[in-house]
């Protein structure tokens, strides 16, 4: 039996296929805060988000056709895929990330764990928008999307071992925030 939701996704994707352009604003409407959400962890201009907003949802309903469907959650996990990677396209366009390989000594060190339990989640999101451009996007793209080092240094050309640097340090400076900000 496929519930009234799902059934509602699947008319919604086959009036899309046919080019409805209500359907089209549906989906733009349903997803649009949560998409720039996605893309403001990664870029902080707002006219920058709008831009890859804009180009997310022209690939999206470009390739909607070669969607297939595999359940409810399948077209919300499909466009969160495009808009990040048309994010890091747009930071890869516009030479945003600086990787900085660290030393030996400062590889070796422990990630420090801050106390986070009575911070905001809003002051939280801040102090990672803080981060340099390198750091904030493999910060979020292993702690928040669950990329691994392979995943993240095939994204980003990059190597693994400069994507577990970036994140050492991107965990270290973000640390060292959060003690400033609790203090």
């Amino acid at each position: 039996m496929v519930s009234i939701e799902t059934d509602n996704e699947l008319q919604l994707l086959c009036l899309i296929k046919k080019g409805d352009p209500m359907a089209m604003k549906m989906v733009y409407s349903t997803h649009i805060r949560y998409l720039a959400a996605i893309c403001s962890r990664y870029i902080l201009n707002n006219e920058d988000v709008k831009d890859v907003l804009q180009d997310s949802f022209l690939k999206i309903f470009s390739g909607i056709s070669s969607f297939e469907y595999r359940g409810k959650g399948s077209l919300k996990g499909w466009i969160t895929k495009i808009t990040v990677n048309e994010t890091l396209k747009f930071l890869q366009k516009n030479n945003r990330f600086e990787f900085v390989e660290i030393s030996e000594k400062e590889h070796d060190c422990p990630d420090e764990e801050p106390d986070i339990d009575s911070l905001p989640s809003s002051v939280l999101f801040n102090l990672i928008r803080e981060l340099p451009d390198g750091y904030r996007t493999i910060f979020n793209l292993f702690v928040i999307e669950n990329k691994s080092h392979k995943e993240i240094a095939k994204l980003l050309d990059i190597k693994e071992s400069t994507s577990a640097s970036q994140l050492h340090r991107a965990k270290s400076l973000l640390a060292a925030k959060i003690r400033q900000y609790n203090s």
